[in-house]
C-alpha cells in the first residue's frame, strides 16, 4: 500500500524546477514543495503525530500553508483547515471537538490560541506566517527532506472541514483520500487542465473551493498557480495576461464587471473562468459574456461532497444552472418527505451518490445516518430540479423553503423575477413569522446605484407574474446583503433581522 492521495499527486508532478505556486514573496517549485513537505512531515512525526491524528491549521494564505497540507497528507494525518475569521470562542469548540495533536496558527495568534490549545490537551502549537515566518519552518529546517510517506488507503481520512453551523452545532465533514483524489482527477479531466495551465488563485484556502478544488486540480494536472492574498480587481486584471484559468465566487465577477479595464483584450490569454460557492446571477453571466467573449462555467458542490455537477467545457454553459452530474456522480431529485424520486422538471430535494461523497460527520453517527438514504444517496439539503436536457437547477436550501398559508414557496422563483426588474441589483427572499399565514414571503432588495425603487413599485411589477401566494407581503431595501467569506447570502441573518416585521406592522 502507498499514500493514496499524495502518490497520485506525485505521479502527475512535472520537473522539479517547474513552478508550483508563485506568490509575492517568491516562487515555490514542485521540487521545493516536495522537499519542504518532507521536512514538515518529519517534524510532525517528531511532534507526536501518528496516522489518523488531526492537525488543525488557522493561518493566513501562503504557498507554505499549502505545503503544510501536503505534509499532513504524507504523514498520514487528517488536515483540518480553520477559517481565519474564527474567534477564540469558536476555536474553543473546534479544537475541543477535533482534539488535534498539533495546532498551527499565525505568529500573532499564538498568544491567545496556545493557552486554549494546551487546555484541550494539544501536544504542540506551531506558528506559520506569510513569507515563511514562524516556528514551524524554523524547526522544519533542521529536519531531513527525505520522508517515507505513511501508507494510507483510499478510505482513510485525509481531511475534515467544519460546516458553517447556521442551523446548530457545526459538524466536521470527514473526507477520505479517495473523496479528494477522485474528484480532483475528474475535474482536471472535464475542465481540460494540463501542465501548461496557470491558475489565478484569489480564494481563501480554508474552504473546499480554494483548497481542494483549486489546489488538488492543479496538482493532478501538474499546473501552476499564482497566489493573490485577497481579491483585488486591479491586480486580477494585471495578472490575467499570465494566467489561463480563474476560479472565483460570484462577487469576483460582479466586481470585475464594474472595472473599466475588463475587456476582450484583457481576458484574451484566459481559456476558462469558473464560478461556484454561491449562485451566479443570470445577469452577471450574460454581462460577462458580452464584455469578454467568455461564458463563465458554473458548477455545484458542497463541503460534504466536493463537486457534484458542472456546466460543460464544450457545449452550452447555461446561465442559472449548475450543469450536469460529473462522471461517476449520480444526482436525483426526490420528494423531501419520503424520498420518492420526482418526475423531470419537478422541484424537490437534491441527493447525490459517488466516490466524492464524504464518509460522515465526525463523532456524529446518528446525524450521519439521518443524512443518508438506505441506498447510499446523501441528502444535500438543497432544493432543485433537473430539466429536459439534464441540467441541474438549484432553487434554494431546504431550510430556506417558505411555507405560507400551507403552500410551499421556493425563494429562487421569486428572486429571478425581482432580479429581472429595472433598477434591481440583486435580491433575497425569506420567510418570516406571520400570524395569519405562518410565514410571510418577504423580499430584501439591493437597488442599483441611482435607481428609484420603492416597495409599491416592485409589488406592482410582480403582480400577474407570480401566483398570489408567492408574491411578497413586504419588500425591504438594503445597501447590501450579508454574505459569508465565500459569498453566500446568509439568509439566517436576514430572517433574524426581520423576524418581528409583521408583528410591528400589526401593532402600527
Amino acid at each position: 500500500m502507498s499514500n493514496h492521495l499524495f502518490a497520485l499527486m506525485r505521479s502527475h508532478m512535472p520537473a522539479a524546477d517547474r513552478t508550483f505556486i508563485e506568490q509575492p514573496s517568491g516562487v515555490v517549485t514542485y521540487g521545493g514543495a516536495v522537499n519542504l513537505s518532507g521536512r514538515i512531515a518529519n517534524l510532525l512525526v517528531r511532534r507526536g503525530v501518528e496516522p489518523g491524528d488531526r492537525v488543525a491549521v488557522q493561518t493566513e494564505k501562503s504557498a507554505e500553508a499549502i505545503v503544510l497540507y501536503l505534509a499532513c497528507i504524507r504523514a498520514g494525518a487528517v488536515y483540518l483547515p480553520l477559517n481565519t475569521a474564527y474567534t477564540l470562542t469558536e476555536l474553543d469548540y473546534f479544537i475541543g471537538d477535533a482534539e488535534p495533536k498539533v495546532v498551527v496558527c499565525s505568529p500573532e495568534g499564538k498568544v491567545g490560541l496556545e493557552p486554549l490549545a494546551r487546555s484541550k490537551g494539544v501536544a504542540a502549537v506551531e506558528t506559520l506566517g506569510t513569507g515563511g515566518a514562524g516556528s514551524l519552518l524554523e524547526a522544519a529546517a533542521g529536519m531531513p527532506a527525505e520522508f517515507a510517506d505513511i501508507d494510507r488507503g483510499p478510505d482513510d481520512l485525509a481531511a475534515f472541514l467544519y460546516t458553517s453551523g447556521t442551523t446548530g452545532r457545526s459538524k466536521g465533514a470527514m473526507l477520505s483520500h479517495d473523496n479528494l483524489a477522485s474528484n480532483a482527477r475528474t475535474l482536471a479531466e472535464v475542465w481540460r487542465f494540463t501542465g501548461d495551465d496557470v491558475l489565478l488563485h484569489a480564494l481563501p484556502i480554508f474552504h473546499t473551493h480554494g483548497l481542494f478544488v483549486a489546489t488538488n486540480v492543479t496538482l493532478m494536472a501538474g499546473s501552476s498557480m499564482i497566489f493573490a492574498s485577497r481579491f483585488d480587481p486591479d491586480e486580477m486584471l494585471r495578472l490575467m495576461s499570465r494566467a489561463t484559468v480563474m476560479m472565483g465566487v460570484p462577487t469576483f465577477y460582479v466586481r470585475l464587471l464594474q472595472h473599466p479595464g475588463l475587456t476582450r483584450e484583457a481576458t484574451a490569454h484566459m481559456r476558462l473562468f469558473v464560478s461556484g460557492s454561491a449562485p451566479l446571477l443570470t445577469e452577471t453571466h450574460e454581462a460577462w459574456a458580452e464584455r469578454t467573449g467568455h461564458r463563465i462555467l458554473e458548477r455545484y458542490g458542497m463541503t460534504e461532497t466536493n463537486m457534484n455537477t458542472s456546466n460543460p467545457y464544450d457545449g452550452d454553459r447555461v446561465a442559472g444552472t449548475v450543469g450536469m452530474p460529473l462522471p461517476g456522480v449520480e444526482v436525483r431529485v426526490v420528494d423531501p418527505e419520503n424520498g420518492t424520486p420526482l418526475a423531470q422538471g419537478e422541484i424537490g430535494m437534491i441527493e447525490v451518490k459517488g466516490p466524492n461523497v464524504f464518509k460522515g460527520y465526525w463523532r456524529m453517527p446518528e446525524k450521519t445516518a439521518s443524512e443518508f438514504r438506505t441506498d447510499g444517496f446523501f441528502i444535500t439539503g438543497d432544493l432543485g430540479k433537473i430539466d429536459e436536457r439534464g441540467y441541474v437547477h438549484i432553487v434554494g436550501r431546504g431550510k430556506d423553503l417558505v411555507i405560507t398559508g400551507g403552500y410551499n414557496v421556493y425563494p429562487k422563483e421569486i428572486e429571478v423575477e425581482i432580479d429581472a426588474l429595472p433598477g434591481v441589483f440583486e435580491s433575497a427572499v425569506i420567510g418570516v413569522p406571520h400570524a395569519d399565514f405562518g410565514e410571510g414571503v418577504t423580499a430584501v432588495v439591493v437597488p442599483k446605484k441611482g435607481a428609484d425603487l420603492d416597495e409599491r413599485g416592485v409589488l406592482a411589477a410582480l403582480d400577474g407574474r407570480l401566483a398570489k401566494y408567492k408574491q411578497p407581503k413586504r419588500v425591504l431595501f438594503v445597501d447590501e446583503l450579508p454574505r459569508n467569506t465565500m459569498g453566500k447570502v446568509q439568509k439566517n441573518l436576514l430572517r433574524e433581522s426581520y423576524k418581528d416585521i409583521y408583528d410591528r406592522s400589526r401593532k402600527a
